[in-house]
């Protein structure tokens, strides 16, 4: 390891101290987070393998679904997820196919912005953001705001209409010309991918030992298909609310003009890598890689 990569690490240790004291704020507000073990169980089985680039094809590690039991009596009750749920269904899988919006589609986004705005999370990441500089005092500009990098339509894809926006990418994942997967970084999307047979889990991702996860953790990175097509590897929380991570990403969004942004950060007790990829001024993408946890140092 070269003493430039150290130094480098170490900064970075050191410069995102402020950023991980706001996030495990936002950790500790996540009253919507569901329980593992009580609210949902997962079943991590086997350490999934190499797919070589442009491959379709991942030997099966995992024989069994990522999730055994999720309680949607919760789902169906929570209002951010029941709103967050009413959306998934809103996008066209492909990039370079246009998308259309409904006055309905309209409707939703809006109930989900109302609603993850009343939550304790949400109101933490705003006063955040305001004394930061980042963000408008005034709630109703903040929601447009917010509008406006997850759900403004753009072009993905230079052919064709406006065909995705953040959220697509991020919440409910797309197909890149029909071959690869991209984005879908959401547990409750994966969940009911895989309950309706689209998502096959292939097994976890994992270096070594440092960042080998367990059965209650709520940070894993993953491999799957969904609709035939694999995904290599796709970090993901697990567990947490829509809205926690709405206000992680929008944070470290609204916080740097990079185009892309990857700081390291301890929330909890997970030791994580934060990428926020630009779009402009919307959301490109955004995912969490976990580095170790329980704890393990890096």
């Amino acid at each position: 390891m070269s003493f430039l990569f150290v130094c480098l690490f170490f900064y970075s240790q050191q410069a995102d101290q402020e950023l991980t004291k706001v996030l495990n704020q936002l950790w500790r507000q996540d009253k919507n987070r569901l329980k593992p073990g009580t609210d949902y169980k997962i079943s991590l089985q086997g350490k999934a393998g190499y797919v070589a680039q442009g491959s379709n094809y991942a030997r099966d590690k995992a024989k069994a679904p990522l999730f055994a039991y999720v309680n949607e009596d919760k789902l169906k009750s929570i209002e951010t997820y029941k709103y967050f749920i009413s959306l998934l269904d809103n996008y066209e899988m492909s990039t370079g196919v246009s998308e259309t919006v409904t006055s309905e589609e309209l409707k939703e986004n809006e109930l989900f912005i109302d609603a993850i705005l009343k939550t304790d999370v949400m109101k933490c990441a705003h006063q955040y953001l305001v004394k930061k500089g980042q963000s408008p005092s005034d709630p109703a500009q903040f929601k447009r705001q917010l509008y406006n990098m997850w759900f403004r339509l753009y072009h993905r894809e230079r052919s064709g209409g406006e065909d995705s926006c953040g959220f697509e990418h991020v919440f409910v994942g797309e197909s890149k010309y029909g071959q690869e997967i991209i984005g879908l970084h959401n547990w409750v999307q994966f969940y009911l991918q895989e309950k309706h047979g689209h998502v096959d889990y292939k097994g976890y991702k994992a270096r070594d030992n440092k960042d080998t996860p367990d059965e209650d953790d709520h940070v894993l990175n993953l491999q799957f298909s969904w609709k035939g097509l694999v995904k290599p590897v796709g970090g993901s929380f697990i567990g947490v609310s829509p809205e926690f991570e709405f206000a992680l990403f929008t944070i470290i969004f609204l916080m740097s003009t990079e185009k892309m942004t990857s700081v390291v950060v301890k929330v909890d007790e997970y030791m994580l890598e934060l990428v926020v990829c630009r779009h402009g001024q919307s959301i490109g993408t955004s995912y969490p890689k976990l580095l170790s946890s329980n704890n393990r140092d890096v």
